[in-house]
């Protein structure tokens, strides 16, 4: 069995990818025409062995993966006319990555967001400027669950950028991830890892993978994993986790497979609502009015004794797939997947100390009475099924991909109050007491919402080679999105409200193939966020969840290429691109009784760069760049008109290196830029740029142990993570971890 960390050279051979960097189409273009260097002859000899070892390690992760995991998505990822990044287990590895939002550092143009108000805590983010919290998917099923995803089951992530539904359904106006989970292969492998690190860090993780030597073609594989640490460079905050992950498969190497699979992951932890916005006004502290507080990024202002996060998820999984010829294959999918979240958390925020008078009206003063509970649990039941039909016609060879997905979605949130009659305690501003003596009541109050969402899809895709250069490809999604919602007050009363929407998505592709090994095309798609996306609606006039609010429509435009270079080791990218939604909800802060109307316009324009693979036999790369022009064109709010959109920062940037060394050494060198960005529309508040820098380096010891040292924002940089309209949340300290792999 081949050891997976660090790779050494007897390893690299096996590993001919990654993902993508470049400068521009022109560029790409006379680069992808040049003739691949012919290796050395002394190189030419060990063809063979390359292949068997990729064979022998068919399931090891590549920098540079050939093909998406999606059954929607027919051709090699150099071929898609669309921008598409992976982040392989490979680079997870490396990198040590324990969360899902150290995953999507690798991807430039994705930001995170704080949770706030009706927004549970978790993975939030943005993909180019538009909220994907509801765009997160694993194995093509929507997992909806406000939960920190932790990578240990994962095979790779797929992020795709700009509007889709064609592909993902309702959202998808920036993109969406998809998580791919490990699954049973017919090679026995055994892998424990062992981690120890600063910030009381503790992580362990085992995968193992048996064939079922009694049964032919089947094999079982579990996962799991246990992980502890406090968060760098915060007071309090703590994560802890643990999770498993069993699977077993029938039918491999032949026509029809089976596998069905079961994931548990839970968390129990004290959650970080950050450092406040400076309120306006406030002589107290000259200067900083709508920015973060000038305090030390190690201040918590929450209180021990209320602040918690638990979570619990669970997915049950059945996939069946057969193989009825070479050119019709069929695939149907059933999940059944729980998530419970269990939260108090307090944001911070300054006394008013004259309530109604103009002037200094804030000093230095936090009160800890702004409080966020979630008492949820969320639920889906989906069934996705899958028909890859590829004939000719005529002299035009076609794939196509057509399907039908049915899924039941529930949300039931219980409210809750803090019973205690003592009023949490204040703290101050430049020395904050999260040990304050207080003694919270946390109970369910008898009000809560609950939501029964039933969506029904079906799809039909094509891609057509019109020539040997030339490829046309399109598809076409209708959805209907039916959701009932009650929301019962802790008086008793009910309010019941229903909505149901029909919609339709395009999406389509002209790419032209100069060389095998290249791709310039065009393209364009639509998607649509209807009012109840977030699986909850209202009856107010101003809520972005009204009832009687048709959804939003967005549309892209996309012009990109794609090439593999070096024999095909090294894959680039580059597009440019424009999304506008073109109806977007806004209405009149000034006045109250306005209703919300879709009359606003927003766009997003702007280039990205990609690159991943093997540069040369002792050099691999992955990342990318990006640039975000965003603009509010139209809206019933004056001051937003003209503005940038919130948390998308103008440029970004993200490099992975690892060299190869003699003697089983690695060593990667990775560079993360994201520029300034604002909290909200009107562009008010603002948080800085920053740079971060991460190294590692790994010694092979022998064939079965190898050692790995991260260390993690190396100059140890202040900066702010997660931005939020009240707070926002500052990003890890510097930190280390010592890892030890044991692989057989």
């Amino acid at each position: 069995m081949k050891a997976t960390a660090p790779v050494s050279l007897r390893s690299l051979a096996g590993h001919r990818e990654s993902l993508a960097l470049t400068g521009t189409l022109l560029t790409l273009s006379q680069i992808g025409t040049q003739a691949a260097p012919t290796p050395p002859a002394d190189e030419e000899a060990p063809v063979d062995d390359l292949a068997e070892v990729v064979v022998d390690a068919e399931e090891d992760t590549l920098y540079k993966p050939e093909r998406l995991a999606s059954p929607k998505f027919e051709q090699p990822l150099r071929d898609i006319p669309q921008t598409l990044s992976v982040v392989p287990k490979e680079v997870i590895r490396e990198q040590n990555a324990t969360t899902l939002r150290d995953v999507l550092r690798n991807t430039p143009g994705i930001s995170l967001q704080a949770g706030e108000g009706g927004v549970p805590a978790g993975d939030n983010l943005s993909i180019r400027g538009f909220n994907s919290r509801t765009d997160l998917f694993v194995d093509g099923v929507r997992d909806f669950g406000g939960y920190t995803r932790d990578p240990f089951n994962l095979e790779q992530v797929e992020i795709a950028k700009g509007p889709a539904s064609t592909n993902a359904g309702r959202g998808s106006t920036g993109g969406s991830v998809n998580l791919v989970s490990k699954t049973p292969h017919l090679d026995k492998s055994y892998e424990l890892m062992l981690g120890g690190g600063t910030d009381d860090y503790h992580r362990a993780t085992f995968d193992v993978n048996q064939p079922i030597e009694a049964i032919d073609g089947a094999a079982f594989r579990i996962n799991g994993m246990y992980h502890h640490a406090d968060v760098p460079g915060r007071n309090i905050a703590t994560e802890e986790r643990w999770g498993i992950a069993p699977s077993i498969t029938f039918g491999l190497g032949s026509d029809t497979r089976a596998t069905f699979s079961y994931f548990y992951m839970g968390s129990d932890g004290i959650p970080d609502y950050g450092l406040p916005w400076v309120a306006s006004p406030n002589l107290a502290i000259p200067g900083f009015v709508d920015r973060i507080a000038p305090v030390s990024y190690d201040n918590f202002y929450g209180l021990v004794s209320r602040d918690y996060l638990k979570n619990e998820t669970h997915l049950i999984t059945g996939e069946i797939e057969h193989d009825f010829s070479e050119s019709l294959r069929l695939r149907n999918l059933t999940r059944l997947g729980y998530t419970t979240t269990d939260m108090s958390v307090t944001a911070p925020r300054f006394v008013d100390e004259d309530p109604g008078t103009p002037g200094n009206q804030y000093g230095t003063t936090i009160r800890r009475t702004d409080w966020k509970t979630r008492d949820q649990i969320d639920t889906i039941l989906a069934n996705q099924t899958d028909l890859n039909i590829d004939f000719n016609t005529g002299s035009f060879e076609h794939k196509v991909v057509t399907g039908i997905e049915i899924a039941r979605e529930t949300s039931d949130n219980f409210g809750r109050t803090d019973y205690n009659p003592a009023t949490a305690p204040d703290t101050n501003l430049y020395a904050p007491n999260p040990y304050d003596p207080y003694y919270a009541i946390i109970a369910r109050d008898g009000s809560g919402t609950k939501t029964d969402a039933t969506s029904v899809s079906a799809y039909l895709f094509d891609t057509v080679d019109l020539h040997e250069q030339w490829q046309f490809s399109g598809g076409l999604r209708w959805d209907y999105f039916d959701v009932d919602y009650l929301n019962k007050a802790t008086s008793g009363a009910i309010t019941a409200l229903g909505r149901d929407d029909s919609m339709f998505s395009y999406r389509g592709a002209i790419t032209w193939k100069p060389c095998e090994n290249g791709s310039v095309y065009f393209g364009y798609g639509t998607s649509f966020n209807p009012s109840a996306e977030g699986l909850s609606l209202s009856n107010s006039a101003t809520s972005s969840a009204n009832v009687n609010t048709d959804p939003e429509e967005s549309e892209t435009f996309e012009l990109g290429t794609k090439w593999e270079i070096l024999d095909e080791r090294l894959l680039l990218s580059a597009a440019v691109f424009r999304t506008d939604k073109t109806n977007a909800r806004t209405q009149d802060p000034a006045d109250p009784t306005d209703t919300i109307v879709l009359a606003g316009e927003q766009r997003v324009q702007g280039i990205e760069l990609g690159v991943a693979g093997t540069v040369t036999d002792w050099w691999r790369i992955t990342g990318g760049y990006s640039y975000l022009d965003s603009e509010v064109l139209e809206s019933k709010n004056p001051a937003e008109v003209g503005k940038e959109l919130s948390n998308t920062p103008e440029h970004s940037l993200s490099l992975w290196n690892v060299f190869t060394f003699p003697a089983g050494v690695d060593a990667g060198f990775g560079v993360n830029f994201v520029d300034s960005r604002f909290s909200n529309n009107t562009n008010a508040r603002q948080a800085p740029s920053y740079w971060l820098f991460d190294a590692m380096v790994g010694y092979q010891v022998s064939e079965n142990v190898s050692l790995q040292l991260n260390v993690y924002n190396l100059f140890d940089e202040d900066y702010i993570q997660s931005v939020g309209g009240g707070h926002s949340i500052p990003g890890q300290g510097r930190s280390a971890v010592l890892s030890t792999r044991f692989t057989f």
